[in-house]
């Protein structure tokens, strides 16, 4: 989405404070901030352009202008004319839409030629009268809401249950939904036959706003839902390092309905991770074991999707594979009352979209009553993985599950005897390895324990940390991925020494 542009115009000397404060509210609005750049003068770079003729093209180009008039005219060219008025005229003439903020003060205060001006513009357009910075920007606030809404932009209620602009009956794929009932009849017991219309089948799960499909609807059984929801698709990076790097080796963008993007990021990630094959002793066909389960990376990436924030215009879930890690980005924040800790034992479901949630629950692939995080958790342990880490970061919600670079190979090469491998696999699941943890994990005695650790301290497979009672043994960053730079050589099992 193509971001408006926000005019403000003043007698700078005047209103210095209160330009910055404008652009500071609309930056840190977590709406407004969605739709407006807020265009200062005084921001601009040196240029060899005359200022009239930038400031006045600058009015040419906004989508919104905003006026602040106060006691002081300011500098007068050769007309004897301001700026200010130059840019109101302007604006008035190329018919944009006007927003005029009045200081209070007496009349006798105010330069003649201020007069003049408001008497002008109070008699083409409604005027906000201010006291100080908050009665401005509290004033202003309103009036960009309303301006949004009046344009379409802004709609009332969430995200998921507006109505798809532009959008019929006839841009949701039937195919799809009869598919979908197909399943959810299998794994659920929807009520609705396979042959029920998908008009029926929208209206039984909410997703009709009217006789206009939501946005949600789009999203699920929609035919192009990207021409309407540019961000709603899931990026895919493959990267052979620890760290992000430029040109991404490979990247994938999956779009289309939901259910299929799922699926393909999904396949996407097993595909990237090593893989052990079985042998048929258990079975007709041979199991197969990847580093992470792949019930972890799914419920991952259906979390990312069902859970993200669909009004962050231009945002999609981004899923990037790591020599040491899979991290999986969400844009938007945990929804109260739930916290990161919170996230690690039981807590209740909050879904940021309830209607996009109900139905990947009827597909199955989600579970309600916030059972998600405890399920990854549950399954790397059991994996002998490290637990997952949830994390807030620049305003995505981001779920790291980590690989395994300490694979048999690496194991080989560097020597480790059976005692320090078995000790490994509990260091993975534990996240921390004392001398006595050792002792009891292997049976070895407290001098072998100390020769055991300190070889594979000197190997670089263990981190010593603390000192005295809490000493103890961590995996070293390039496990964790704590912004090492190094890479895992995937062909030879991992990083060596």
């Amino acid at each position: 989405m193509t971001k408006r542009s926000l005019f403000i115009s003043s007698v700078q000397r005047e209103f210095a404070t209160e330009r910055r404060a404008i652009k500071t509210l609309v930056e840190r609005d977590p709406v407004l901030s969605k739709f407006f750049d807020v265009f200062l003068f005084e921001d601009l770079p040196p240029r060899s352009q005359r200022p009239d003729e930038v400031y006045l093209v600058e009015v040419d180009r906004c989508d919104l202008y905003v006026c602040l008039i106060g006691n002081d005219y300011g500098y007068e060219d050769a007309q004897g004319v301001s700026p200010t008025e130059r840019e109101y005229d302007r604006a008035a003439a190329g018919g944009k839409r006007r927003l005029l903020f009045v200081k209070e003060g007496p009349a006798t205060a105010r330069h003649a030629k201020t007069l003049a001006l408001l008497a002008k513009a109070g008699e083409q357009v409604v005027y906000r009268r201010f006291a100080d910075i908050d009665g401005l920007t509290l004033g202003l606030h309103a009036a960009l809401a309303e301006a949004l809404e009046a344009s379409g932009a802004l709609q009332p209620g969430p995200f998921e249950e507006q109505p798809c602009p532009g959008v019929s009956m006839a841009d949701i794929d039937t195919t799809a939904v009869a598919d979908f009932i197909v399943r959810a009849r299998r794994e659920r017991r929807f009520p609705l036959v396979q042959d029920a219309p998908a008009a029926d089948a929208l209206v039984h799960l909410h997703l009709l706003h009217g006789d206009q499909p939501s946005r949600a609807a789009m999203l699920l059984f929609g035919r192009e839902p990207q021409r309407f929801m540019p961000g709603a698709e899931l990026r895919c990076m493959h990267f052979h390092g620890l760290a992000v790097q430029r040109p991404v080796p490979n990247y994938q963008v999956f779009s289309g309905r939901l259910f299929e993007q799922l699926d393909q990021a999904t396949d996407f990630v097993l595909a990237a991770l090593a893989r052990g094959v079985g042998t048929r002793a258990q079975g007709a066909t041979a199991p197969v074991r990847y580093e992470i389960p792949p019930e972890a990376i799914r419920e991952a990436v259906v979390n990312a999707v069902a859970h993200r924030d669909y009004a962050a215009a231009g945002q999609a879930v981004q899923v990037s594979v790591f020599s040491n890690r899979v991290e999986v980005a969400s844009p938007g924040a945990l929804l109260a009352p739930l916290t990161l800790e919170r996230l690690r034992g039981a807590h209740p479901s909050v879904a940021r979209n309830p209607r996009l949630c109900e139905v990947l629950f009827q597909a199955h692939y989600i579970e309600k009553y916030g059972t998600g995080t405890l399920m990854m958790i549950e399954l790397c342990r059991e994996y002998g993985r490290p637990e997952p880490r949830f994390e807030q970061r620049d305003g995505e919600f981001v779920v790291t599950l980590w690989r395994d670079w300490l694979t048999p190979s690496l194991l080989a090469r560097l020597g480790l005897n059976a005692r320090q491998q078995q000790a490994l696999q509990v260091l993975a699941q534990e996240g921390r390895l004392t001398n006595a943890r050792y002792q009891a994990a292997t049976g070895a005695s407290r001098p072998t324990a100390k020769r055991d650790l300190e070889d594979m301290v000197t190997k670089r497979v263990l981190v010593p940390k603390g000192a005295g009672r809490g000493a103890h043994y961590e995996l070293p960053e390039k496990w964790l991925g704590n912004g090492s730079n190094g890479s895992a050589d995937r062909g030879q099992g991992g990083n060596g020494s």
